[in-house]
């Protein structure tokens, strides 16, 4: 298992890890996009036999990320992966000088929210409608660099 930043030739891995994983994927340009804004992005990727099975995102906007998505093939969950990326991206974003990363979820992605909680964010607000295929709410969930004691 390998966990690095991520770079412009992961860009089709990722693809396909959008594709299996979102009602709604990115398009390969707004992936490409993203892996070439170093300065304000930070993407991570994990392998596992020299193939990418899952990435993580932010932005960075002054002194708070922004995570934007998590994703692990759908073969590889539920064996910790995610959650072993998502606290080596908020280690990373804490390192750049962030103080608060935010994150949106579905309100139905229990497996998500649980791995989050764990993770020590907690729930700040609610977002309506925010999620289209299907139209759900989306909690707005934060961890403060204090509270990074979990991380």
């Amino acid at each position: 298992m390998n966990l690095r930043r991520a770079e412009a030739h992961d860009a089709e891995a990722i693809f396909e890890i959008e594709k299996a994983c979102f009602s709604v994927p990115w398009s390969m340009e707004a992936i490409e996009t993203e892996l070439a804004e170093t300065d304000q992005r930070m993407y991570m990727v994990i392998e596992v036999d020299d193939k990418v099975i899952g990435y993580a995102g932010a932005w960075l906007v002054l002194d708070e990320g922004q995570i934007t998505n998590i994703a692990i093939a759908p073969e590889y969950r539920r064996d910790g992966y995610g959650a072993m990326m998502t606290r080596k991206l908020i280690r990373e974003l804490f390192k750049k000088g962030m103080n608060e990363i935010f994150l949106e979820v579905r309100i139905s992605n229990v497996a998500a929210l649980t791995m989050y909680r764990r993770l020590g964010f907690t729930v700040k607000g609610l977002r309506k409608g925010y999620y289209t295929d299907p139209v759900e709410d989306a909690y707005i969930m934060s961890l403060i660099k204090e509270e990074e004691a979990t991380v």
